[in-house]
């Protein structure tokens, strides 16, 4: 069970979370090396619509559309958020030039870790609750014996889908912030 919990979800968050190190700090090195830093610059750009786009999938789950399949707007929602933070994080790079930008970088980067966090608990616990019905329903327990026996793993996960209470306003915060940043360059850059 041990091995299967580590196999199944800490592995492929911890592979995830370090293939993210890793490309940035390859993507970072490339354009250093190349001569090509300017193209960091404006990563920015396609890596925030990246994100804003996979917000279609957060509308759809709160019905605020109807178009598209939620899974498939929850995988794509994943990826686009991943590749969208590379992005962010390749255009951070290591310079350290305002607080403003790093503040908006790291809250980015705690909202992936919350997200993906998120996903591994709540699959596992989801996992965890049903593999209990189906081991008492096969022991031949009745429905509310069933029910009765798995309440309190089943108010548990209950709890813990009120995670989304915790990523969302961390959210809130990186969208702050990455806002600010944006207008900060629009004023100080002379574009506006």
């Amino acid at each position: 069970m041990t091995s299967s919990l580590w196999r199944r979800h800490v592995l492929p968050f911890t592979l995830l979370l370090g293939l993210l190190a890793a490309a940035t700090l390859a993507g970072d090195y490339l354009l250093h090396r190349l001569n090509l830093v300017w193209v960091g610059r404006y990563l920015g750009i396609p890596g925030t619509l990246l994100i804003i786009g996979s917000l279609v999938y957060s509308l759809r789950k709160r019905k605020l559309i109807t178009a598209g399949n939620p899974k498939t707007l929850l995988t794509l929602h994943e990826i686009g958020t991943w590749l969208g933070s590379l992005m962010v994080l390749i255009h951070a790079g290591i310079h350290f030039n305002a607080i403003l930008p790093w503040l908006a970088t790291v809250a980015m980067g705690v909202n992936v870790i919350s997200g993906m966090v998120g996903k591994l608990l709540l699959g596992r616990s989801r996992e965890h609750v049903l593999g209990q019905r189906d081991h008492y329903q096969l022991r031949g327990l009745s429905k509310v014996e069933v029910e009765r026996a798995v309440f309190w793993d089943a108010v548990t996960l209950d709890a813990m889908n009120q995670w989304r209470k915790v990523h969302i306003p961390i959210f809130i915060v990186f969208a702050v912030l990455s806002l600010g940043h944006i207008i900060s360059i629009f004023l100080f850059w002379g574009w506006a």
